[in-house]
């Protein structure tokens, strides 16, 4: 309980830090991400310093970050992305890599870490459509134009 406690103190502190440095910098962050990813962050470095931690709540709080990159990734998908298949190949990939860091499964949390930054990179290369294409398009909207 007491690393309950502790955690919302921490979420709830840095989300308010993080607020007032984006009014005053006017950077696009998150406050509630930078709460959520530092308390996490916090209790991982306290759990390697040999301090006693429940582990659910880190759990917890990872994939409440593997969940908040996917739909923060969801909704700016290039056109023509899928968010159904970004979310169905990026939650499971984030998820095994937040149990790899909860378990101490280092190489599982490595190579889930490493696909899910993969996946991101892939769903962001913008699709490129042949300009044949484009041409056919506007030539077609051209006739339908004067066809009336």
């Amino acid at each position: 309980m007491t690393t309950l406690a502790l955690a919302i103190a921490s979420l709830l502190g840095l989300t308010g830090i993080a607020w007032l440095a984006s009014r005053m910098s006017r950077l696009p962050i998150c406050p509630v991400c930078v709460g959520v990813a530092g308390t996490w962050a916090g209790l991982l470095a306290a759990r390697f310093a040999g301090f006693p931690m429940d582990a659910t709540v880190l759990a917890i709080l990872l994939g409440v970050s593997v969940l908040g990159v996917v739909q923060w990734r969801a909704e700016r998908l290039t056109q023509g992305g899928s968010a159904l298949l970004w979310k169905a190949l990026a939650v499971p990939t984030g998820s095994a890599a937040a149990y790899g860091l909860v378990a101490e499964l280092w190489s599982l949390a490595l190579l889930s870490a490493l696909a899910f930054a993969l996946l991101a990179l892939l769903f962001r290369v913008p699709r490129q459509m042949p300009e044949a294409d484009s041409a056919a398009v506007s030539q077609l909207e051209e006739r339908m134009k004067r066809c009336c």
